[in-house]
């Protein structure tokens, strides 16, 4: 087994329960892991033979741009997505930050962690 990691994704959302959120919107960091047998692929050296990374990130991006009042509702489409989507994924990690979040005080990020698996 091996794990893919995607770090630190950059993305600009509108997620949140306030109306300012939906119309504003803010900052927002992901990082995603995958977890499958990566044995295939490190013999091969095909790209058809691993999980593209380029996928991943394009599912984050999409997910990301459908608004949505929690982070754990965004964190949970983007699991399922990939889970469906990536039949050699077995589990997925992923945490979703909010950078300053609109809580009254000087808070640097707000972050969800989740995980998924088959």
């Amino acid at each position: 087994m091996g794990i893919i990691k995607i770090k630190n994704i950059h993305l600009y959302a509108y997620h949140g329960c306030l109306d300012e959120e939906g119309k504003i919107g803010s900052e927002y960091r992901v990082d995603l892991s995958v977890k499958a047998d990566l044995s295939k692929s490190a013999k091969t050296d095909e790209l058809t033979d691993t999980i593209d990374y380029v996928h991943l990130n394009k599912i984050v991006k999409e997910e990301m741009a459908i608004r949505s009042k929690l982070l754990e509702t965004v964190a949970e489409k983007i699991l399922t997505r990939v889970l469906q989507e990536i039949e050699m994924v077995k589990k997925a990690m992923i945490k979703v930050s909010k950078v300053n979040p609109p809580i009254g005080g000087n808070v640097a990020l707000v972050t969800i962690k989740m995980s998924k698996k088959k």
